[in-house]
């Protein structure tokens, strides 16, 4: 069967938050663009510095040490050795390894910056990391180590370590040698340039790659917790009205507009009503569109956010090839990355705050609207030994407590380091990790709530209280689905492995929601 992926050509246009994710994936191909203005960019560029190296000699980086120790004048018979130095004494990260998934979005992320035509990067350094993405060799970059300014330093350089061969890699499911790698797949490691060094690790695209991936997961979860409101609302015949278009009108703002749309259309709610008998639902239930709401509203201010960074030249100094010129800056910093994190991070914490809040009402009798306590299908004689939800809601009140504490901002901790050189830094690879974790948290509450609605709504059918047939075929589809993983909750047993199951549907995005 033919390949059928389609391409992403860096250095041609725009990359958007979906093209990272595509790639990380492995949904599209990569290739390098051969645009003249893109050829015009990247060989001036050389060009410049190899002619400014030989008229001034001195040039940040490449003839001088690095940050505060830029006063330090390096031979030119040692240049050419200096670069490969820097990824070497930054060979010091510790914590767990980004995943292999995250390390694709990692080096497709720099590639693209690196692609802008202003870091002063050869050709073999572009083929290579492109060359990475397409034989998925992925190397093995550790978590922890980067204060977000100068970039992201540490992490970096264990992508430019496997670029020179002397860094592990994944690669066929095994971590490797990327020399060894290499040199059975014909590729060449690279002889680093002066500039090249300080091109691939100063930047900030460990942050913005794991922000992509984020993003995505962000937007899932917000649908997704729309549906599981519709759900949870059938289950305790909640109100529908709460989700009115009429009343909804008179707060305009959009996202969470767009999440009563959700809902209300989930649950066939088209009548007015002149005055409901039902009156107000408790807040879970009745305010899940203004506290999903905010984090749907600010996906656009995410989104505007993280792309600029994407698609920005984000190492120092910065190389004009054309206008000959070197501009020296701080474009490493990561601060907006920082903000979209920490803010983001906030919002889908509150994701699982709400729906830890809506299980609740599913398993106490007191505000479940009839349906069995702890949700168990047990047999009335045996209703003494069986325990249903109980544990599980335990589980997901463990894990909002702890998505809800780690919503502290990591931006707000800058601290001096590196001789007071890097005085003031973004924290912003803290920022995208700790949304990750977040997310991780917030997706196990809301797995564990979408299978107590299930067993909610099974207990309604199973009594007709409710019809299977008078709901969407979206909501009928999404409830089959599940039914055929998930057996009815009768006696008491593990549900780790359903637990993990569901979580795994939601991260790889089985069902189609709201499209």
């Amino acid at each position: 069967m033919a390949n059928t992926k389609a391409t992403i050509k860096f250095g041609e246009s725009r990359l958007s938050i979906e093209d990272i994710v595509a790639i990380a994936k492995q949904q599209k191909h990569v290739s390098i663009s051969d645009a003249p203005e893109l050829t015009h960019k990247i060989d001036s560029a050389l060009a410049f510095l190899d002619n400014l190296l030989k008229e001034d000699g001195v040039i940040y980086g490449v003839t001088t040490g690095y940050g505060d120790s830029v006063t330090v004048k390096v031979p030119l018979s040692l240049v050419h050795e200096l670069p490969l130095h820097l990824t070497r004494f930054h060979g010091c990260g510790l914590g767990q390894l980004f995943s292999t998934m995250e390390g694709r979005a990692i080096l497709a992320t720099r590639l693209n910056s690196l692609a802008q035509g202003y870091s002063g990067v050869s050709w073999e350094m572009l083929n290579l990391l492109a060359a990475y993405l397409e034989h998925d060799i992925i190397p093995a970059i550790p978590q922890e180590g980067s204060v977000g300014a100068s970039g992201d330093l540490t992490p970096l350089s264990y992508v430019a370590g496997a670029l020179v061969g002397e860094r592990d890699v994944f690669y066929k499911e095994q971590v490797r040698n990327s020399g060894e790698v290499m040199r059975e797949l014909g590729l060449i490691p690279l002889v680093l340039r002066p500039k090249e060094g300080l091109a691939i690790m100063n930047g900030t695209a460990v942050m913005t790659a794991v922000a992509c991936l984020a993003f995505d997961r962000a937007s899932y979860a917000t649908k997704l917790a729309a549906r599981i409101t519709a759900m949870a609302s059938l289950s305790i015949k909640g109100n529908s009205h709460h989700f009115d278009e009429i009343l909804f009108s008179v707060k305009p703002h959009p996202g969470q507009q767009q999440v009563a749309t959700w809902i209300r259309n989930d649950l066939n709610h088209a009548e007015h009503p002149r005055n409901a008998d039902r009156l107000q639902d408790r807040y879970s239930i009745r305010c899940a569109p203004h506290v999903i709401g905010v984090l749907q509203d600010s996906l656009p201010f995410f989104r505007q956010m993280i792309e600029n960074e994407l698609n920005s030249a984000n190492d120092n100094p910065i190389i004009d090839g054309p206008g000959e010129h070197v501009l020296h800056g701080g474009h490493f910093y990561g601060g907006h990355i920082a903000m979209a994190m920490d803010s983001m991070k906030t919002a889908v914490a509150n994701l699982a705050d709400l729906a830890d809040r809506q299980l609740a009402c599913l398993v106490d009798t007191k505000y479940s609207n009839g349906l069995p306590s702890n949700l168990s299908m047990s047999s009335e004689e045996r209703r003494y030994i069986n325990h249903g939800f109980k544990a599980m809601q335990i589980g997901a009140s463990a894990y909002t407590a702890e998505a809800l504490k780690q919503t502290m901002p990591a931006s707000v901790f800058s601290r001096s380091t590196e001789c007071h050189n890097q005085d003031k830094v973004s924290m912003g690879t803290i920022a995208s990790r700790d949304a990750m974790r977040v997310l991780q948290l917030t997706e196990q509450v809301l797995a564990t709530t979408l299978l107590a609605t299930v067993q909610g709504l099974r207990i309604r059918i199973e009594r007709n209280e409710l019809d299977l047939a008078s709901l969407p075929m979206p909501v009928q589809a999404m409830y089959n689905d599940i039914c055929s993983f998930f057996e009815p909750l009768v006696e008491d047993r593990p549900m780790e492995s359903l637990l993990r199951f569901t979580i795994d549907a939601i991260q790889t995005q089985r069902w189609s929601l709201y499209q």
